[in-house]
């Protein structure tokens, strides 16, 4: 089995793909700026990140945020993988970040481009929204009385332990280029997915739909971020929302 370094290997999707990796037999390494003995912050990048890489065969690369900062994680993280003879990099992106000219999604085609011209093998995963974004969004809105939802947006969700199932899957594989999308099995206006929420949480709102401008949003509401031909996910938001109200997650 191979030596596996997994980045941001502490959050809601590397966590899964750490232990799918384990589950399967894999030496796995988790990289994240707390997770000691490979405590590093990718944008500075230095000694820390050399140690994390030697004798690593796959990286597997989960770390991001919004609030910046991802290119350059990523071409810290590429240089120093070229120096320690990693043999394939998997990167996880989003559908749509090509489609939809919204900051956050800028980044991370960015950092594809990064990837695909690392002189590395690579794979590239692009997946929809995870279930869990959508929850926190939800959750978010609905802190005041009346929730506020983008006008004509629809989403696609998928569950993140699938995505982390094709992964593990990828990173165990040779290097195999941009891949086929990974979206939820439904698409959903906001709206259905609101009261969905409402319903399973107890809340009672006011429901809203309020257009909105600019480019990104004419993006999303294109279905910019959407992959219905590519419906493979398996478990819906209700089954999701099911399975917290039982405590599973």
């Amino acid at each position: 089995m191979t030596t596996i370094l997994v980045t941001g290997g502490t959050g809601t999707l590397g966590r899964l793909v750490t232990e799918r990796l384990r589950a399967d037999g894999h030496e796995v390494r988790v990289l994240s700026r707390h997770s000691r003995p490979y405590a590093v912050d990718l944008r500075e990048g230095g000694p820390g990140l050399d140690t994390a890489l030697t004798g690593v065969d796959t990286v597997v690369h989960c770390a991001s945020t919004p609030r910046g900062g991802d290119e350059k994680a990523a071409a810290q993280l590429i240089a120093a993988a070229r120096k320690a003879g990693v043999r394939h990099l998997v990167y996880i992106s989003i559908v749509g970040v090509d489609r939809v000219p919204f900051g956050y999604y800028r980044a991370k085609l960015a950092v594809e481009r990064l990837v695909a011209d690392s002189g590395l093998g690579w794979t590239v995963l692009r997946a929809t929204q995870f279930h869990d974004l959508v929850l926190q969004v939800l959750e978010a809105l609905a802190r005041v009385p009346v929730l506020v939802l983008p006008a004509g947006v629809s989403d696609q969700p998928v569950e993140v332990a699938e995505v982390a199932g094709r992964l593990a899957e990828l990173a165990a594989g040779a290097p195999a280029g941009r891949v086929a999308d990974m979206a939820g099995p439904e698409v959903r206006t906001f709206e259905s997915l609101a009261r969905a929420y409402l319903k399973a949480s107890g809340k009672r709102r006011r429901v809203v739909n309020l257009p909105l401008f600019g480019a990104a949003y004419r993006g999303f509401r294109a279905g910019g971020h959407l992959a219905p031909e590519r419906a493979v996910g398996k478990g819906t938001f209700e089954e999701y929302l099911a399975a917290r109200a039982r405590g599973a997650r």
